[in-house]
């Protein structure tokens, strides 16, 4: 089995960050969200694996993989303009051939893991797998109607009356079928290339799509307020006190805290769960829970909460930034005479003064 990953697209929905960075690379608890994928899909013992990538974005992509030495074959193939999810399975077809394939969203995260998803696929042999979540608001997903043994009768793309609560999961499994399926669909009114028209294309045409239903958490980190939760689940599932980091005698540390190799706290509160990335300097600040800062970055005369900071930012004497997405190489400086919680969305290379 193959696995194709979708990291492409622009990101919109997340700028001006993704003016920079590709939305799959920003970080949650200071790992990029496409590393937390590929794990995935490596424990699932699939080492092969596709990355679908987009002109402006497929270099970083390349090198963020690269760099991090995953233990697997990567192949990048180039998709020049999104046009829906079944267009990239479709662009990859060489590569795929015809062997079954996992496609997973880059942006997507799940705590369960698909190991077991996998495994049941490879001794059913269905001619695809879907996953599904609950959700309170169906109408913004694509929605999946099944039978008692969870075999999908039907899939309706953001139903104004949802027969159902069950959302797909940016997750899917499919046999070689998907590709005969594609070519009989047309671009929807979005002028692409649906991918669920091709799953249910493949059932009009007798096929066994079989669903599972998720029971943990799932993550579409595609926003802003997605972002900062997936990093709150984050940091409360996986994280561990490891203290690697310089602290002061003055400092003070609560709960589970990630101080990394050469950070440095001075005279401050670190309230878990919280990172604290490599080199970075912390000085007469409060970091508290659910904060990621990346490495190289200086935090001074400040108090952050929920939020997360990427690599070489500084904050500066800002009496307290919440709920904020902050960019690299940005700057956050207080020099007048702001005294309430800020809330930031800033793009990397950045200067704010409050």
């Amino acid at each position: 089995m193959k696995a194709l990953i979708l990291s492409g697209g622009q990101g919109t929905r997340l700028r001006p960050l993704t003016y920079s960075i590709a939305k799959q690379l920003v970080p949650v608890a200071n790992k990029p969200i496409l590393h937390f994928v590929i794990d995935d899909i490596i424990n699932a013992g699939i080492t092969d694996i596709g990355v679908i990538i987009a002109p402006e974005t497929g270099e970083e992509i390349k090198k963020s993989i690269t760099n991090a030495g995953f233990p697997a074959k990567f192949t990048f193939i180039l998709q020049e303009k999104p046009l829906g999810l079944a267009h990239a399975v479709k662009v990859a077809k060489d590569y795929l051939e015809d062997d079954d394939f996992i496609m997973y969203l880059g942006d997507n995260l799940i705590n369960s893991g698909i190991k077991e998803f996998v495994e049941e696929y490879k001794e059913n042999r269905y001619d695809a797998t879907i996953l599904l979540k609950e959700v309170q608001d169906p109408t913004r997903f694509g929605v999946a109607v099944v039978d008692e043994n969870f075999k999908v009768q039907r899939l309706i793309e953001k139903p104004k009356e949802p027969p159902s609560n069950l959302a797909l999961v940016g997750i899917y499994i499919f046999s070689s079928k998907i590709f005969s399926a594609i070519d009989r669909i047309k671009p929807s009114w979005r002028g692409e290339l649906e991918i669920t028209d091709a799953i249910q294309e493949l059932i009009n045409q007798g096929g066994m799509v079989k669903a599972h239903k998720i029971n943990g958490w799932w993550l579409d980190t595609g926003k802003k307020d997605d972002l900062l939760e997936a990093n709150r689940v984050v940091l409360d599932d996986l994280i561990q006190r490891d203290i690697r980091g310089k602290i002061d005698e003055k400092t003070k540390i609560n709960g589970r805290v990630v101080i990394e190799e050469g950070a440095e706290i001075e005279n401050s509160i670190i309230r878990g769960p919280a990172v604290i990335g490599k080199n970075t300097k912390v000085k007469n600040s409060f970091i508290g829970s659910y904060t990621s800062i990346g490495n190289n970055c200086l935090v001074e005369n400040s108090a952050i909460e929920f939020s997360v900071i990427l690599d070489h930012s500084k904050i500066i004497g800002v009496e307290r930034l919440d709920e904020s997405l902050i960019g690299r190489k940005t700057k956050v400086v207080k020099d007048g005479s702001v005294n309430k919680a800020v809330k930031l969305m800033i793009g990397d290379d950045a200067e704010v003064r409050l």
